[in-house]
C-alpha cells in the first residue's frame, strides 16, 4: 500500500513569513512509499517526571544542577543544563499511572501560537488572515529570569505571538529562544516574573531518563493537549526502536509506540514507567489501514542539542522593514535532491548578492547552506524563520558546505553582517 508522510497540523499549519532577498520557491510535497505518516500532529506528552523538584525548590536547584545561580542565560556565563535523573539526586520508582500522571501534569505545558498569514481573496488579492495552532511543552530549565520549555519547531514555526498555559491553566506569553528545524526542535522561554505565586508552586522541572536503555515491550505513557482540549494521558509500550521514516528536512531515528498519539500532543513528552522523560513526541501514522502507530525523538540523542537552544540568547522577532538580509538567492535542496545529485540538504546558494554580507564574508555560487547560529536548517523557510529575528548591522554565524569539486564539500562557520535588502 502506497503511503506518505506530511506534517499535520490541527488548525492552519503556521509557516514562517519573514522575507529574504530572493523568491522563495516552494517546494512539492514529498510522496513517499513508507507508512502514511502524518501530519506533525501534535504528539502526546509527558514529561513528567515522579521525584520531579516543585518551583519553589529549583531556585535552589538550578543554582547547584542548572548551573544559573547569577544572571539568565543572556546576562550570565554560566551554562543551563537540562535536569537527570543523577541530577535530581532523587531514587525515582516505579509507581501506577495515576500516580506517575498526577506526578508529571506540573511538567506539562500546553502551547497556542498565533501566526498572520497572506491568503488571497475571492478577487484575487491578498489579505493577512490570523491562524491558529496548538501544542505542547516539556519543562526543562530555569534561570533566575526565564523558565524554559522545549517542544517541536512546527509547533513555534511562524509565530507572531505564542502563549504558554500552566497545569492550572493559567495563561502567559512566551519567546523563542532557539530552534532546530533538523530535529523538530525549540526552546521557548517565559520570563518568571510574569508567573505568579500559585502557579510557581505548583510546577516543577522535568527529569529525563536514558532513551538508550529502553527495551521494545517496555510500558510508557503519553501526556499532552489533545486536539487542544487540554492534558489527557495515554499508554502504551514501546514498539520498536531506532526507526527510520522519510519525512522531508526530518533527520533522526525515532522511537514507535502504540500509546495514542493525537493532534495538539506536539512537542509533548514520553515518559517511562519511572516518570522520565524518554522522549519527545513528532510526528504519528495518519490512514485508514494503520492504528496505534506514534513516534518520539530518543532524549538522549538531542539532549546536547536542547541544551544548546537553552543557552541562546532569548529574541523577539524584528520589524520586518529593520530585519537584516544575508544577500543570497537560494532554493531548497531537499532529501530526494540531496540523494540525486550528491549534495547535502539546505538552502543551494544560486546567487550572491554585490555589496552584500553573503558576498562580503566569502560565500559563493554552489555554496549550501545547512546552519545558522549552531543550529541546523534544512530549507529557505527554516533559514528565514531564524534571520527575523536579527536586525541590519548585525553578524550571525552561518554553517557553510563550500563545494570541494568531485563532488565533496567542505564545511565552514562564516560570520556574517546582515544588511538592508538589496536586489
Amino acid at each position: 500500500m502506497n503511503q506518505e508522510y506530511e506534517y499535520y497540523n490541527p488548525g492552519p499549519e503556521p509557516s514562517g513569513n519573514g522575507s529574504f532577498s530572493n523568491e522563495n520557491p516552494k517546494r512539492p510535497k514529498k510522496k513517499v512509499n513508507k507508512a502514511v505518516v502524518g501530519k506533525v500532529a501534535g504528539l502526546a506528552v509527558l514529561f513528567g517526571v515522579v521525584g520531579g523538584l516543585t518551583f519553589q525548590g529549583v531556585n535552589y536547584i538550578s543554582g547547584r544542577i542548572l548551573g544559573t545561580g547569577n544572571g539568565s542565560s543572556q546576562n550570565s556565563a554560566q551554562v543551563q543544563t537540562v535536569q537527570t535523573q543523577e541530577d535530581s539526586g532523587e531514587e525515582l520508582q516505579g509507581s501506577d499511572i495515576t500516580q506517575i500522571a498526577a506526578n508529571s501534569m506540573p511538567f506539562v505545558v500546553s502551547i497556542q501560537n498565533m501566526s498572520v498569514q497572506q491568503v488571497q481573496d475571492f478577487f484575487g488579492g491578498t489579505r493577512e488572515q490570523t491562524q491558529t495552532s496548538v501544542g505542547s511543552g516539556i519543562i526543562v530549565g530555569q534561570n533566575n529570569s526565564e523558565l524554559m520549555i522545549v517542544t517541536n519547531n512546527h509547533v513555534v514555526e511562524g509565530s507572531t505571538t505564542l502563549t504558554v498555559t500552566f497545569n492550572d491553566e493559567t495563561s502567559v506569553e512566551a519567546s523563542v529562544k532557539g530552534t532546530d528545524s533538523t530535529k523538530d526542535l525549540a526552546v521557548v522561554a517565559v520570563p518568571i516574573r510574569q508567573i505568579g505565586d500559585e502557579t510557581k508552586n505548583g510546577i516543577k522541572v522535568a527529569v529525563l531518563g536514558n532513551s538508550d536503555e529502553l527495551q521494545v515491550g517496555e510500558e510508557v505513557i503519553a501526556i499532552g493537549n489533545a486536539l487542544g482540549y487540554g492534558q489527557s494521558v495515554t499508554n502504551g509500550i514501546v514498539s520498536a526502536k531506532d526507526r527510520e521514516i522519510e519525512m522531508e528536512g526530518f533527520d533522526s531515528k525515532l522511537i514507535q509506540t502504540n500509546a495514542a498519539i493525537n493532534p495538539g500532543n506536539s512537542g509533548g513528552a514520553l515518559l517511562n514507567i519511572r516518570g522520565e522523560v524518554i522522549g519527545i513526541n513528532t510526528v504519528k501514522v495518519n490512514a485508514s489501514a494503520v492504528e496505534g502507530m506514534g513516534y518520539a525523538i530518543p532524549i538522549s540523542d538531542v539532549t546536547d542539542i536542547i541544551t544548546g537552544l537553552m543557552n541562546k540568547e532569548t529574541r523577539t522577532q524584528v520589524p520586518e522593514a529593520q530585519r537584516g538580509y544575508i544577500g543570497i538567492e537560494g532554493t531548497n535542496v531537499d532529501s530526494q535532491s540531496s540523494e540525486q545529485f550528491g549534495m547535502p540538504e539546505g538552502v543551494y546558494v544560486s546567487r550572491v548578492m554585490e555589496n552584500g554580507g553573503a558576498e562580503k564574508a566569502g560565500i559563493t555560487k554552489g555554496c549550501i547552506i545547512t546552519g545558522i547560529e549552531g543550529s541546523g536548517i534544512n530549507n529557505m523557510e527554516s533559514l528565514q524563520e531564524q534571520l527575523s529575528y536579527y536586525r541590519i548591522g548585525e553578524t550571525v554565524t552561518l554553517t557553510v558546505q563550500f563545494p570541494a569539486g568531485q563532488g565533496e564539500y567542505n564545511e565552514k562557520e562564516v560570520d556574517v553582517t546582515l544588511t538592508e535588502q538589496l536586489s
